[in-house]
């Protein structure tokens, strides 16, 4: 029997020392991804499985930071439901979480930046946290957040914190099937997934081959990042399972015709393995991979009008 008292207790003291403090936004954008997916990577919430008590307290932590990011919600709510069947039939109820840093210059292009909350839950007795997948991500996503509520973009940044993507990006799907803005007013979906593992010292960027406007942009990230960033795994040229086309939820905005980019690390032994915990991430490059891909959002929605989709 998994025990669940002590890794609450343990969750609740950190939401209390975190929101004790007398402003939890930083100057520096990122300075607090680690306490996110530390928190988010929890054994208190059980692998944050769509449509469990550990989803919600996901969704209450993320937001607790849209809050102190001083993020605004599209419509009356950040949350934004839907429901889907397993397999076997059942049904479950799952919600994205969806906000908008609304550009300088209204009405023209968007950008979305994504990433899932959702994990495996708890298989065979054992947790799998998803520290990496998607922690990571969802802690990037914030991170650029912060940076661009510092730095106002001029196009409208929307932040789509999605559910369900583990059981077959199911909350992409839903987001595309009723976007919060006209789906033609999205110009680039960027998207992480798994931001944290990697030894050396490699990040991946996919995107640039299926849409060779964003090679420049990325390009000139790459030669100042802090880590190794590298273009890559968006074509078949070393076989079907290398292409990252499909595999993470950027495929529902590429299946409705959308430009996007996708940033994660290679897998690692810990890929959906419940030892994908807070405990075995290296931080100083996960610090250094935030720092890229906020870097890098900041380009991309600069340029955001010479992205076109491909002809």
């Amino acid at each position: 029997m998994i025990q669940l008292l002590a890794p609450r207790l343990r969750l609740l003291a950190l939401v209390f020392a975190l929101g004790a403090a007398t402003c939890a936004c930083s100057a520096t954008p990122g300075a607090k991804a680690l306490d996110d997916v530390r928190i988010l990577s929890d054994d208190a919430l059980q692998g944050r499985a769509p449509g469990t008590p550990g989803s919600a307290m996901a969704r209450a932590h993320i937001l607790k930071r849209f809050g102190e990011i001083g993020l605004s919600p599209i419509g009356t709510s950040f949350e934004r439901p839907f429901s889907y069947a397993r397999r076997d039939g059942t049904k479950v109820d799952a919600i994205n979480l969806v906000a908008r840093i609304a550009g300088t210059k209204p009405g023209g292009k968007a950008m979305v930046v994504s990433a899932h909350y959702d994990h495996l839950g708890v298989r065979g007795g054992e947790i799998f946290n998803g520290a990496d997948d998607n922690a990571s991500g969802v802690a990037g996503l914030l991170a650029v957040a912060e940076a661009f509520k510092a730095q106002p973009p001029r196009h409208d940044v929307i932040l789509a914190v999605l559910d369900a993507e583990e059981g077959g990006l199911r909350g992409a799907h839903a987001f595309v099937a009723d976007p919060p803005v006209p789906l033609p007013r999205i110009a680039l979906n960027i998207n992480f997934d798994m931001l944290s593992k990697n030894p050396r010292n490699e990040l991946y960027v996919s995107g640039a081959s299926p849409f060779p406007t964003l090679k420049p942009i990325l390009d000139k990230v790459a030669a100042t990042a802090p880590v190794t960033l590298k273009l890559g795994h968006d074509t078949d040229a070393d076989g079907k399972q290398n292409n990252w086309t499909n595999q993470s939820d950027h495929y529902a905005f590429a299946a409705k015709g959308v430009p996007w980019v996708y940033f994660g690390v290679e897998d690692h032994p810990d890929y959906h393995k419940s030892t994908d915990d807070f405990a075995t991430i290296p931080q100083d490059f996960f610090k250094r991979s935030v720092a890229t891909v906020v870097a890098a959002s900041l380009a991309l929605e600069r340029d955001l009008d010479t992205i076109q989709p491909p002809h």
